[in-house]
């Protein structure tokens, strides 16, 4: 009887560097490039407040 163990290691290995590079390009297209800038400079933006507190 075959010992599978190792065929099943060697896949798994194999599809998570698939499914990794997938959604590597899958980000990393230049069509995206706009939209994950915009994401990205989130935390540096100085939003004014969109209400006031009343004092």
């Amino acid at each position: 009887m075959h010992d599978w163990q190792p065929v099943f290691t060697s896949l798994w290995v194999i599809w998570f560097f698939v499914l990794f590079g997938g959604i590597l390009v899958w980000i990393l297209r230049p069509s995206q490039r706009a939209k994950w800038q915009e994401r990205g400079s989130i935390p540096f933006r100085d939003d004014a407040p969109t209400h006031r507190i009343p004092r």
